[in-house]
């Protein structure tokens, strides 16, 4: 039940996070932590997330663009070491508040209310006309990087922030989700870099079956939105930045993400 529950939910994520740039992680952690401990539950999801976007990239990386990777990938390499490192502060900070929902303990920690908050902000102001008219300059994209890195290597919350940054680059529908997927491969080579040593240190414990399992879903569901994304409109893929960004900083704040 485990392999198939958990391989369904990547197979599905997979393929929504190649238009949304994210979704993947969010969406798998809570099933995976359903049947393992929170520490085994993150370290199955991020090897899951890493060799998705690994295929990924080998399906859509030629049309990456390079100016952006550099001024955004660059910037967001440093920011995600540093954000990593102040996870391990944080992570020692107790609880706000908990409560019970379908027998488990939701926590609502200082840093998923915060985190949680600035993605919704950053919704609130995405659905002003006016602002949905600009096209950010070139000039702004190291301050996304920043932005995105750092949040990704603190809370691995990386794609909603650098979505929201890429959408109003100029880029091309296939420029968006090649880029992203580049990004998202050297932010995540970055802060493992930092704890992935977590992964190594439970190697014993970590359900091999269920991630190579979970790994081909998620493979099979990149595929599949591969081929879908010849009918995607760029509009489609703002609704879905919009619905994602909005539904995972709900999360966030109530404790559930």
């Amino acid at each position: 039940m485990d392999i198939i529950l958990v391989s369904l939910t990547a197979l599905l994520a997979s393929a929504l996070t190649l238009f949304s740039g994210f979704g993947l992680g969010t969406l798998l952690m809570p099933v995976v932590a359903l049947f393992f401990p929170a520490e085994i539950a993150i370290a199955i999801t991020a090897i899951v997330h890493f060799a998705n976007n690994i295929f990924k990239l080998g399906l859509l990386g030629k049309n990456a663009n390079k100016e952006v990777l550099l001024r955004f990938g660059i910037p967001a390499i440093f920011a995600s070491l540093t954000g990593a490192s102040v996870l391990t502060y944080l992570s020692h900070i107790p609880p706000l508040y908990s409560y019970s929902l379908g027998g488990k303990i939701m926590e609502i920690s200082t840093l998923k209310l915060v985190i949680g908050s600035v993605i919704l902000a950053f919704v609130i102001i995405e659905m002003s006309s006016k602002i949905a008219a600009i096209t950010l300059d070139k000039k702004f994209l190291p301050i996304g990087g920043i932005i995105s890195g750092f949040f990704g290597g603190l809370s691995g919350h990386q794609g909603a922030l650098r979505s929201m940054f890429l959408i109003k680059a100029g880029l091309a529908k296939e420029q968006f989700i090649a880029t992203g997927v580049m990004l998202a491969v050297m932010i995540d080579l970055s802060r493992m870099s930092i704890y992935g040593w977590n992964i190594s240190a439970r190697a014993d414990a970590i359900a091999w079956p269920l991630v190579i399992a979970a790994s081909l879903a998620a493979f099979v569901g990149a595929y599949t939105g591969a081929k879908l994304m010849k009918k995607i409109t760029i509009k489609s893929i703002q609704v879905i930045v919009s619905v994602m960004l909005s539904l995972v900083g709900v999360g966030l704040i109530a404790g559930v993400l």
